[in-house]
């Protein structure tokens, strides 16, 4: 299996955030590449494959538990990446074996300045170990057949960072994601484009450039500030997933509104649905006004759906999710019902192309 890495647009790893539900709602709005959040590889070993005939998704359960690790689909097939935290290159593959065929591409965490991965020899802590990355990265080469990429931040001087890019380029992975920001900077500080450039003039895989992409513009500014191959947008994305639309953004309300409606459809986790409801909402708003209490009080998805005015959405797909499943998409349900519940239920962009084409709709 291959994957173009050439001028594609790219959701970020977001912990608690690049759940299904949202990987979805990007590349609806134009996302071509979406990544998962970072799953830690002893928490994935521990794990068994589900088909949940339920709601028609992949799901990765914790032995022993119904917590669900990380969700997928076949919608997202072609174009989600499986993020896995991890310092051992066995445990590693053991992991990238066990969704390599649920998903697009493995890539490797090797940015996060989060103290649990730090410590762990996780995420960013690997950029101080060459050796055991080009173990890693080996490894999952030579025994996958799905494509495997890393993600890193700078190191202390651009030298360093380019060293390691080339160090990363000899293990043979399909493509490199460069954060344009050191393990000690905020994301106040200001990515550093010309290193991410360095990198890209180094090696001849294609670099996936990073950092302070706030709108679509910016996607064409860095791509021509760096020379990389494709872009990568996490908070941009976060605070307004239209963010990848060429058409323009659509006001965050709506799309929150959207988010929503895809976390009710695919039974999104409770808590990770209100924090990154909270992070949209902290950026546009305070979450010590009404909104931001009622979220924070919400103990379901009815609740929320509830908040949103979305309980009719709520109801429907609760009750009828014996059709979703026979079809794996709405379409049969839509057939029984009328134009006004038809549009309660469809997403407001895919809703209005189907009208327009005439075609069916897949969520």
């Amino acid at each position: 299996m291959s994957m173009e890495y050439e001028n594609k647009l790219v959701l970020a790893p977001m912990v608690r955030v690049g759940t299904l539900p949202f990987r979805l709602l990007a590349a609806e709005f134009g996302a071509d590449i979406t990544y998962g959040e970072e799953i830690i590889d002893h928490k994935l070993v521990k794990c068994e494959r589900r088909l949940n005939e339920h709601i028609g998704s992949v799901d990765f359960v914790e032995k022993g538990t119904e917590s669900v690790v990380f969700r997928t689909c076949n919608e997202e097939r072609e174009h989600v990446v499986f993020q896995i935290g991890t310092s051992d290159a066995l445990r590693a593959l053991t992991a990238a074996q066990m969704v390599c065929n649920d998903v697009a591409a493995i890539d490797i965490n090797m940015g996060c300045p989060k103290s649990f991965s730090l410590s762990g020899g996780m995420g960013a802590a690997l950029l101080s170990k060459p050796d055991l990355i080009h173990d890693i990265l080996t490894t999952l080469r030579r025994n996958l057949n799905t494509p495997v990429t890393c993600k890193i931040r700078l190191l202390k001087s651009p030298q360093d960072t380019v060293e390691l890019a080339r160090r990363i380029e000899k293990t043979g992975v399909s493509a490199l994601a460069v954060h344009g920001r050191k393990v000690a900077d905020r994301p106040r500080d200001p990515a550093k484009w010309s290193e991410i450039a360095d990198v890209v003039a180094s090696v001849s895989i294609p670099v996936i450039a990073n950092g302070d992409l706030f709108e679509y513009d910016d996607f064409q500014r860095i791509k021509a500030a760096t020379g990389a191959s494709s872009v990568m947008v996490a908070r941009g994305a976060l605070w307004n997933a239209s963010i990848f639309s060429s058409q323009g953004k659509l006001p965050w309300e709506d799309v929150k509104i959207e988010y929503v409606r895809k976390s009710i459809l695919w039974d999104n986790d409770i808590k990770s649905t209100k924090h990154t409801l909270k992070e949209m909402i902290m950026h546009y708003s305070c979450l010590e006004l009404a909104e931001g209490k009622a979220v924070i009080k919400s103990n379901s998805l009815g609740d929320l759906a509830k908040l949103y005015g979305e309980e009719k959405y709520f109801d429907f797909v609760t009750k009828n999710r014996f059709l979703v499943n026979k079809s794996n998409s709405l379409t049969s349900l839509f057939c029984q019902t009328d134009t006004a519940l038809f549009l309660s239920v469809t997403s407001f962009k895919l809703s209005m192309k189907c009208r327009e084409e005439n075609e069916s709709l897949c969520f």
